[in-house]
């Protein structure tokens, strides 16, 4: 698909493209224009871009905008939000961070926004970042964001990810039963279900292997790293790190290892500063290292 060009991929829903592509963007974040010939809400609005916004505008048509909406705060999703809302006078709709700008419709689970006849319905579904909500549309597709991207898995990077919430959530979305999934990178995934099966067998996959890395003798994040992602190229190891140092705490909370340094791993880091804050070169990663990266751990 062209970046910055519309393209319907189901009735009524329209996929623009950012461009914004890269390794863990993958080609770019998917704008989806929801709705019918009305209105419609825009979900996930994406990188503040001149192109972008006026492709938004361009899908939108002149219809009426009820809401803007984004998944969650990290800094490829929501900073176009702050001109398209003023652009088309419509209300920004999220759970709410630090790192983006406070919604007008704070958002909880089960809160619906119209698009004429079409109707999104909030899911929350914490864990790649904590105020992550997907969008499930009539009841049949599920607009993932980050939760679900096609073609990879997710990053868990503490302190604002959290492993043992993200497997809720993926066991959450898997008992919807969506018919598919609109991801907020890649295509449409026609088989969900498959997907997120594999999603929390890989994940438990890789929680067995840290807990054998460290029974082998591996004690720091690195360490664990290098034993554990043996089929991931290097260059992706310093991301890599993040999921492990999730998969630790999440076993620590289990109560089946111990930071040997006894270093609390649950703190956060400055407000703005723990995800995304505008411009940060990787919207996944904190800005500032969490204190788990560097303690040694060890099983109970």
């Amino acid at each position: 698909m062209t970046p910055d060009t519309a393209e319907e991929i189901l009735p009524g829903v329209l996929r623009v493209l950012a461009a914004n592509p890269g390794p863990m963007t993958g080609p770019g974040t998917n704008t989806y224009v929801v709705g019918d010939g009305s209105a419609v809400v825009v979900v996930d609005p994406g990188p503040d871009d001149d192109a972008h916004l006026a492709a938004i505008l361009d899908a939108v048509g002149g219809r009426d905008v009820t809401a803007v909406a984004a998944t969650h705060h990290h800094a490829d999703h929501w900073p176009l939000a702050q001109r398209l809302t003023t652009t088309v006078d419509a209300p920004l709709a999220a759970h709410g961070h630090p790192a983006m700008d406070a919604p007008d419709i704070v958002i909880a689970d089960g809160d619906e926004l119209a698009a004429g006849t079409r109707t999104l319905r909030a899911v929350m579904t914490p864990g790649h970042a904590s105020d992550h909500v997907c969008w499930l549309l009539d009841d049949t597709s599920l607009l993932t964001g980050d939760h679900v991207m096609s073609g990879s898995t997710v990053v868990i990077a503490p302190p604002d990810g959290d492993m043992g919430l993200y497997l809720g959530s993926l066991q959450r979305t898997r008992d919807l039963a969506p018919a598919r999934i609109l991801p907020g990178h890649g295509p449409v995934i026609e088989d969900p279900a498959a997907v997120l099966d594999y999603y929390m067998s890989h994940r438990r996959e890789r929680e067995a292997s840290v807990v054998d890395a460290l029974g082998a003798g591996a004690e720091t994040v690195d360490e664990v790293v290098a034993a554990v992602y043996t089929d991931v190229d290097v260059l992706l190891h310093p991301v890599a790190r993040y999921s492990v140092l999730a998969h630790l705490i999440k076993l620590q909370d289990d109560g089946v290892v111990v930071a040997g340094d006894e270093v609390d791993v649950s703190t956060a880091a400055p407000d703005g500063e723990d995800g995304t804050g505008g411009g940060h070169a990787n919207p996944e990663l904190p800005a500032h290292q969490p204190p788990g990266m560097s303690a040694t751990w060890r099983c109970r």
